[in-house]
Order: structure tokens, then C-alpha cells, then sequence
């Protein structure tokens, strides 16, 4: 079992003005997040438009980071899709590429919704890879929501270790933790109390734009430096706050693309933000750039 503690940071991918993926910003972002201190790098993450990406393209994005990676932080690699044949081809690709980890959404899009539906399809996956599995709890985006009665049993298999939440319902999330499966956060806005809980780790967007901040707040809580945690906490949630209910991806792409994180560029359907959108998320972030009491 690979051990996903501390910040999993779901990596941008960075496009070119055009709407290609542009590599060589893409390893220089490996370098930058590694020398943060990222304890892991999730590639092809919903940050990373994983959607809107080809098959190919995943491919060669995960061969090019793992070797970048070289070991340095895990590598988690998304390998979610509609088809089944599909999602276990992409899965063993990145598990012969060298990836630590596979994260993989529930057969969203009228897929199977109960329990023993979305049970099947992860036992199959489970059988066709050797590398932790993390199931994916976001329902505002699929429709699907993994109870922790089902967490619990998908973690009797073999490689389904953890769970991604990103649902934001705190309760939910302690009653993942009661659970003898590992829980990883993925709601921005709850990421210091979730960690205060015993969440094993995060897969945190932001993080693409504030590398160091993410890895000192998950060191202070790991020391149980609480108060100073939360002093830091207040400078980061203006912008988490605001990234929640404006457009997620784009404005991590921006901010990031602000302080100096890659291209900003985003690929189609995806549409860039508004002048008023901008304004808003330049005056969250302030609170980063000001220095600590």
C-alpha cells in the first residue's frame, strides 16, 4: 500500500495559447511543485482537464511526469472513463509507466448507481491492476454519492486503499474516517479540518498556486501547531472561498498563473474568465501576499 499522506497536489496541465499541451511548462511545474516539498503529484486531475484530454495525450502527460518525478513524491494518475474496457487499459498503462497510485471516478454519466453496481465495476478494475486504487466521492459532479457503508466494504478489496472526498460535508468525511479505509480531502475549503481529524492527506487543486503554503499548513497540523495552522488558514480561504463558487478550474489556472505557476491557459469547452470574474479573484488572493503576523 503506497502511503498518500500529506499534499497529493492535483497538477494543472498546463496548454499553450492554442489549446496544446505544452510540455516542456508541464516539467518545469514538476520541478517547482517537487521543490516545495508536495509529498504527491496527481496527474491528469480534474485541475488538469483530464476530461477534455485523449487517451494519448494522458499517456504520454503521465510517461513524461513519472520519469520527471523519478521518484522524488508519489504519483497518483487519473484513469477515469466512461468505457470499462477503457478505464482498465488506462489503468494498467499507468501502472506500467511507474505510477504509485490510480485515482478512478464511480461509472458516472448513467452508469450504475447502487451499491452493489458501483461495488462491481471497482472489483473488476481491482483485479486487472496491482496499485492502490482511490475511489472518488464527488457528487456534485457525477451524481454519486459513496456512502461510507460503501467505502467500507470497497476497502475489503485488494487495491482499493483510499478514498478522494470532494464533497465538502464534514460528517460525511468522519464518518469516512471511522472507517478501515484511507481518506484523502478534496474540498478546498474544509482542508485544515479535515486534517485536524486524522485525514491521511489531501488531493488539493489550489495547491497548484500555493505549493509552499499547502505543505506548511499540513506540516503545522501534522505538529500539532494548531493555532499557528489556523493563522496561516486565514490567509489561504479568501481565495479557496472564492475558487469554490466561481469557476473551479480557470481560476486555479490564473491564480497559479499569477504567482507564477504555469501558463493560465485553459482548453475548450472550458471558457476564460470574466473581467469582473478576475477582479474577484485578485482581491481573494491578497491575503497571500501580505506577510504573516
Amino acid at each position: 500500500m503506497a502511503d498518500l499522506k500529506g499534499i497529493n497536489l492535483a497538477m494543472q496541465t498546463p496548454f499553450t495559447a492554442s489549446g496544446a499541451i505544452d510540455y516542456a511548462t508541464f516539467e518545469a511545474l514538476i520541478d517547482k511543485y517537487v521543490a516545495a516539498g508536495v509529498h504527491g503529484l496527481v496527474l491528469g486531475a480534474g485541475t488538469g482537464q483530464h476530461p477534455y484530454l485523449t487517451e494519448a495525450e494522458c499517456n504520454r502527460l503521465y510517461e513524461t511526469g513519472a520519469k520527471r518525478i523519478g521518484g522524488k513524491c508519489n504519483v497518483i494518475c487519473q484513469t477515469s472513463a466512461l468505457n470499462m474496457d477503457e478505464v482498465i487499459r488506462r489503468s494498467q498503462h499507468a501502472e506500467s509507466i511507474g505510477a504509485n497510485a490510480l485515482m478512478i471516478l464511480p461509472p458516472y454519466l448513467e452508469g450504475p448507481s447502487d451499491e452493489d453496481g458501483i461495488f462491481s465495476f471497482y472489483t473488476e478494475i481491482d483485479a486487472a491492476v496491482g496499485i492502490d486504487i482511490v475511489g472518488y466521492n464527488i457528487p456534485q459532479a457525477t451524481g454519486i454519492s459513496v456512502s461510507p457503508r460503501l467505502f467500507d466494504r470497497l476497502s475489503g478489496l485488494k487495491n482499493f486503499n483510499y478514498i478522494k472526498d470532494s464533497a465538502g460535508d464534514l460528517t460525511v468525511h468522519q464518518e469516512y474516517l471511522q472507517t478501515k479505509g484511507g481518506v484523502l480531502n478534496g474540498a478546498d475549503p474544509t482542508t485544515v479540518y479535515a486534517l485536524m481529524a486524522g485525514t491521511r492527506g489531501v488531493i488539493w487543486g489550489a495547491a497548484n498556486y500555493m505549493p509552499g503554503e499547502a505543505v506548511q499548513l499540513y506540516e503545522l497540523v501534522a505538529a500539532k501547531k494548531f493555532g499557528e495552522a489556523l493563522a496561516l488558514w486565514q490567509r489561504m480561504l479568501p481565495s479557496l472561498l472564492y475558487i469554490w463558487r466561481a469557476p473551479y478550474t480557470q481560476s486555479v489556472l490564473k491564480a497559479a498563473q499569477w504567482r507564477g505557476y504555469g501558463t493560465g491557459n485553459i482548453r475548450k469547452p472550458l471558457q476564460p474568465m470574466s473581467f469582473e470574474q478576475e477582479a474577484g479573484l485578485r482581491d481573494a488572493l491578497k491575503p497571500l501576499f501580505e506577510p504573516s503576523a
